[in-house]
């Protein structure tokens, strides 16, 4: 199978990609640094050079592909209705990847939240992540209106070393990095909020499953487990070596460092359960937990 795959450097992107061209899938990755291409090409990826607003050449290869899987900026709404169109009428296949943010809460790490969303639960989002959402609903929409097979895979929070280029996920490097910065693992508020988590490896094989058998307009979280940020933060001490002492950063100060991404990545709750991966595709994680791949981290 032919595949256009964008954020072909990313975490997640790297390693779908490799995995799919591992199983002997064609792929076309989409990516922006011209010094990756030796890196895209030892991972047999084919380079595509450009960028997401590059709107004649994403119609091109998504018109040359037989699917599509979408893992670069899942906001970029004027690029995946340009693939999207491209796909029109083709029944062809359209990854989408958004994040558990979506469901997430805006409580700065101060309370736990109790709701538990599967993909039939229904939520507000809150308002930095209204125009994902939105998004997500529109990639399902198309499934009906355009006649495509779309899918839209929803991850939490992603841990474990990349299966692709040499690449970190979002989270937890950022809490490692303050952690390092501090002398303590760290937590916003009291850090009891709380996140659904999954191993990328286990993702990667969600990708391949939902190609091969999602039915169209499906929405998949996907989870194995869920921690505290506290918790978390006690396992990043002990493996950096600060025997498990733990501290809060201030919420303020996180949010004029890194913006408003603080207050839905590390302050929120976002607690989800991959039933449909489980029941509809059959999808089995066995990567080893989060607090297992911390104890392991320097």
């Amino acid at each position: 199978m032919k595949i256009f795959l964008t954020g072909a450097t990313g975490y997640i992107g790297s390693s779908v990609a490799k995995f799919l061209a591992d199983k002997g899938h064609i792929i076309y990755g989409l990516y922006r640094n011209p010094a990756k291409e030796a890196e895209l090409r030892q991972l047999a990826i084919i380079p595509v050079l450009g960028t997401l607003e590059d709107q004649v050449l994403l119609d091109e290869y998504a018109r040359l592909s037989d699917a599509v899987i979408h893992t670069a900026d899942s906001d970029h709404r004027s690029a995946i209705e340009t693939m999207l169109n491209a796909l029109e009428g083709t029944g062809k296949t359209f990854i989408h990847t958004s994040g558990s943010s979506v469901v997430g809460d805006d409580v700065l790490g101060r309370s736990e939240n109790p709701e538990i969303f599967d993909e039939e639960s229904l939520f507000t989002p809150m308002e930095v992540r209204v125009k994902r959402t939105a998004i997500n609903n529109m990639v399902r929409i198309a499934a009906v209106e355009k006649q495509i097979r779309t899918i839209v895979i929803v991850p939490s929070m992603i841990y474990g070393n990349s299966l692709g280029l040499d690449t970190e996920s979002d989270q937890l490097p950022v809490v490692f990095r303050k952690s390092r910065e501090l002398g303590k693992g760290v937590y916003l508020g009291k850090g009891v909020n709380r996140w659904s988590n999954v191993h990328i490896a286990d993702l990667v094989e969600l990708y391949d499953l939902a190609l091969e058998k999602a039915p169209s307009a499906g929405y998949f979280y996907a989870e194995n487990g869920e921690e505290s940020y506290l918790d978390l933060a006690g396992y990043i001490s002990r493996a950096l070596g600060y025997g498990g002492e733990v501290g809060s950063w201030d919420a303020e100060d996180a949010l004029a460092e890194l913006g408003d991404w603080a207050r839905f990545a590390l302050g929120s709750n976002s607690r989800v359960r991959a039933v449909h991966a489980r029941r509809l595709l059959g999808w089995k994680p066995k990567g080893e937990s989060v607090s297992s791949w911390i104890a392991g981290q320097r």
